[in-house]
């Protein structure tokens, strides 16, 4: 071999495949789900736009999938590999922001807890909008017909209340749906955030790893 393919060999960087297609597709079809979802919530003749509702269940559908792959998927993908405690995010998060923080070729620790956090928010958010949905007499949950009163004299007072509560109830699930769905915004806004710094602070496309799989490889410290 020549000095300069043993130049070229040595400088070129050694990557890994660490993102499998599923944790990759899903983390991108969730990306414009959570969209479609959030963009068109806007109410139309009494209800949530369909897109809305069906953004929703791919949502959902895609956070199942992503939990029970935590479970089973490849070692990056696995909770066991980047799930800690709160202490040490807080470290590696207060390390990134003064620009020495490890590389890791999964999860970091901040970013671990980014994804509990997220899937946690989605599933809530996903949880009170099938609930609320339910309410309006639509979707998988939807509340089963009133039965008819037995003939006492009180059969319109007791619908009376029946309804005046359920309208409550919707009421308060719909508000709450619509908070944790800004919550979920603002915490993309923050795992955006976090991820440009990474890139900066590791001198890594962290947006293109997880389209191509594919992350630098440090030995002496990468975990």
């Amino acid at each position: 071999m020549t000095s300069s393919e043993t130049i070229r060999t040595t400088s070129q960087p050694t990557g890994a495949l660490v993102w499998d297609p599923l944790v990759r597709f899903g983390h991108w079809a969730l990306v414009a789900a959570f969209a479609v979802a959030y963009f068109s919530a806007e109410e139309e003749a009494g209800g949530p736009d369909l897109l809305h509702v069906w953004g929703g269940y791919v949502v959902g559908g895609i956070v199942v999938l992503r939990v029970l792959w935590g479970f089973v998927g490849p070692r990056h993908a696995r909770f066991s590999d980047f799930v800690c405690g709160p202490v040490k995010a807080l470290r590696y998060l207060i390390d990134l922001l003064r620009g020495r923080s490890e590389h890791y070729l999964g999860h970091s620790p901040a970013g671990g807890a980014m994804v509990i956090a997220l899937l946690v928010c989605l599933a809530a958010t996903v949880g009170t909008g099938l609930i609320a949905y339910g309410e309006q007499g639509k979707g998988p949950l939807a509340a089963s017909s009133v039965t008819h009163a037995n003939a006492n004299g009180n059969e319109a007072k007791h619908r009376a209340r029946a309804e005046g509560g359920g309208e409550r109830t919707e009421s308060a699930i719909g508000d709450l749906h619509g908070v944790l769905a800004n919550i979920m915004l603002a915490l993309v806004v923050l795992h955006i955030l976090g991820v440009a710094l990474a890139s900066i602070v590791h001198r890594e496309n962290l947006v293109l790893a997880m389209i191509s799989g594919r992350k630098r490889v440090e030995p002496a410290i990468d975990r």
